[in-house]
């Protein structure tokens, strides 16, 4: 059956009432039955819930065949606790059929892609593939279809029992003996735990790994004690100066630089560029560069921003501390800058995924969102945009919370260069589609800027402003004439991955690449 994007998706994947994408308004006002919130046990005083190990911590929990266990990445590429309970299950304790429920996967985790190959890691739900891990997926080593999710589509997921997580291992900057816990406050400390509260919630059982134990109670808590089985002491969570990848920094590259300030003269010809605004900007270079150049636009007009949303940079929280941004709203953060911030200022705010991003619930804050700023591997003539695969077909990315604040925001724009090495970013069918061309309004690139044809209204803001325009099939044309038309990839019928929109409909699969014939 195809989509409402055009993807073919298998009928075997459309069973138990799953549908196929059919729009970002589809879903809107239908009902689903909200999954009980966890299992409870009635718990007699105690002392202390600080154990001796992770394997105790697992034995507690009842770890066993088959289960389902999560993890957050707040530590991004510096996280070290999702290895080491991988390791103790499946080396330790040998046990096997593992389903892994993350917020991300990257090369942190490259010895999980050796129990993929082992057959004792036999699912995966994430929202991020890197390294190691997305290969192997991709090879079709996993037992069963990998399911890509966005932030918002993961607590949706969980909260109807699509997912049910048996036990999470959370990794704290800091927490007291009873599981009182926080990002902050510890000897490596991550800032926000946006990405962990939500599984404090839903999960069995929860188990706390940190490597810094504080006085009893440790408030405010990011995680309450109420939610916490056990409190596992480690010697070190992981390695902090990692948080900030090479994804993450802020760009000096001029064409980047050249592209960021068109995207702020963008959002300036806009009307909802006005005092009490709201923005986020994603991770990638020329994204985050925006913030230097909106400064200048919010100054001249006297403007000042209302919140700011997502994961956060020291780039915006500089913004706040000129009096330029009223709150931040914050589910990561992307650098040590943000990280101190959120110690220091009662205006910068820890939230979690549900809140940021949940598109059944009944006030996601990205719906309050007037601009986002993205990156993206590919976007085609369609506006469809592609984050998780390469040109190759390997799984390498993450949508992250590109859907979710695509179709909340009233203006998404996309800044992306015209081509990168030797690959069209602009093409006529992306590889993979992770955010629907229905849910992208505005590409910026280096050689002109495009308005999705369903905004007639930006057009008309842009003509007014004096900015130059032309459509997104010249600047497919100009990369194709640059490096030539790409060659198709074949696939193989075997699906390696299930790519869900934000409101659990299939958006796309990832198939099993043909592996090369050499001459």
């Amino acid at each position: 059956m195809k989509n409402a994007v055009g993807r073919e998706i298998p009928d075997q994947l459309l069973g138990e009432g799953k549908e196929v994408y059919q729009g970002k308004g589809y879903m809107d006002g239908k009902y689903f039955q909200k999954a009980t919130p966890r299992t409870r046990r009635y718990e007699t005083p105690q002392e202390s819930k600080i154990v001796q190990s992770i394997r105790e911590a697992c034995e507690k929990c009842g770890a066993h065949d088959g289960m389902t266990f999560s993890f957050h990445t707040e530590f991004r590429e510096g996280d070290y606790v999702a290895s080491m309970v991988a390791k103790v299950l499946i080396e330790d304790m040998g046990l096997k059929d593992i389903t892994v429920a993350a917020t991300s996967l990257g090369n942190a985790q490259d010895n999980f892609a050796d129990y993929i190959e082992q057959g004792k890691i036999i699912g995966v739900q994430t929202s991020g593939v890197r390294g190691r891990i997305g290969e192997v997926i991709s090879a079709g080593k996993l037992k069963t279809p990998a399911i890509i999710r966005s932030h918002g589509g993961r607590p949706r997921a969980i909260e109807t029992g699509d997912v049910h997580i048996d036990i999470a291992f959370l990794a704290v900057a800091s927490s007291d003996c009873c599981g009182n816990s926080s990002g902050i406050g510890g000897r490596n400390n991550c800032g926000s735990l946006g990405f962990a509260i939500h599984d404090t919630h839903f999960a069995d059982h929860v188990v706390i790994v940190t490597d810094t134990i504080v006085e009893y109670p440790n408030l405010p808590s990011s995680i309450s004690s109420i939610d916490v089985d056990c409190v596992c002491v480690v010697d070190e969570v992981g390695d902090a100066t990692k948080i900030s990848t090479k994804e993450a920094r802020m760009t000096d590259n001029p064409r980047e630089l050249m592209m960021a300030e068109n995207v702020a003269n963008v959002i300036a010809a806009n009307p909802y560029f006005k005092d009490g605004f709201s923005f986020q900007t994603g991770v990638g270079g020329p994204s985050l560069a925006v913030n230097r150049f909106l400064e200048k636009h919010m100054l001249e007009k006297g403007i000042k921003m209302s919140f700011a949303l997502g994961g956060t940079s020291k780039a915006i929280c500089d913004l706040m501390d000129k009096g330029l941004v009223g709150r931040i709203l914050d589910t990561q953060d992307f650098d040590q800058g943000a990280i101190d911030h959120i110690f220091k200022n009662p205006n910068h705010v820890e939230i979690d995924l549900s809140e940021y991003a949940n598109p059944a619930n009944k006030g996601a804050y990205v719906n309050k969102l007037d601009f986002v700023v993205l990156s993206a591997l590919e976007i085609d003539t369609n506006f469809n945009v592609n984050v998780i695969t390469g040109s190759d077909g390997v799984l390498r990315g993450a949508p992250g919370g590109h859907p979710d604040t695509a179709a909340g925001s009233k203006c998404c724009i996309i800044v992306t260069p015209l081509t990168r090495g030797r690959m069209a970013t602009v093409c006529k069918d992306v590889v993979t589609v992770t955010t629907p061309g229905d849910c992208v309004d505005v590409l910026v690139t280096d050689y002109g800027i495009a308005v999705n044809p369903l905004r007639q209204d930006i057009i008309g803001y842009l003509d007014e402003a004096g900015i130059k325009h032309v459509t997104i099939e010249s600047l497919q044309e100009k990369a194709y004439s640059m490096i030539g038309t790409p060659d198709d990839l074949e696939w193989e019928d075997d699906v390696v991955a299930i790519v869900e929109a934000r409101d659990g409909t299939i958006l796309d699969v990832v198939r099993k690449i043909k592996p090369m014939e050499l001459d």
